[in-house]
This record gives C-alpha cells, structure tokens and sequence, in this order.
C-alpha cells in the first residue's frame, strides 16, 4: 500500500518542474517544495486542494488525468508512460524518480 501512496505521488511530481523530494510518514507525505498529502482509504488529500483516489489498477486525479497500471508500466491519459524498473521509474516525459525506503527522488 505504502508503494502505492508513493507511486502516485511520482506521478504528480513527474509532471512537475525541477528536482524534486517527498517523503511519506504515516498516513502523511510531505515535498521539499512545500506540497504535502494526506492518506485515507485509497484517496490521497493535497494540500494545494487536488485529490487522487485509487480503484483497482486505474488512478483518478481531480486535475482530469487517469492512469492505469498494467505490469511495470503506467498509462496516463495525458499522453505520458511510465516504466518501473527496481526502484527508479521512468518517464515518457524524460523524468526519473527514484524510491528509496519511505522517500521518493525526482529529477
């Protein structure tokens, strides 16, 4: 579940410009940059009023994008793939995140 949280998360750092850090406590994620989460159920709460809710393999974000996961590879409605591969997701997009333990390495 945790990996779950923390996947999601990349997603929406992915999108986001610059590196980037969030590590996830609890049920709580807090970013580097100021962006934190709150976990209940299979929503995620943002603190910048967006929320993402989980049901089966498909994400749902208040921003309009999906995402499906299938296997390794994650495909968002906005056109970007994502592929897992160990601890380091990849993007479409030219992003990497890297999972370490409870924190999440974007560049």
């Amino acid at each position: 579940m945790r990996f779950l949280r923390l996947f999601a998360l990349a997603m929406v750092m992915s999108s986001q410009a610059g590196a980037q850090t969030c590590t996830t406590v609890g049920s709580a994620t807090y970013c580097d940059n100021g962006l934190s989460a709150h976990h209940s159920g299979n929503t995620t709460y943002w603190s910048n009023g967006a929320t993402s809710t989980r049901q089966g393999t498909w994400t749902y974000n208040s921003d309009g994008i999906s995402s499906q996961r299938v296997g390794n590879t994650t495909y968002y409605s906005n056109g970007v793939t994502s592929h897992q591969q160990g601890n380091i997701t990849y993007f479409s997009n030219g992003r990497a995140c890297q999972r370490i333990v409870n924190s999440i390495y974007c560049n």
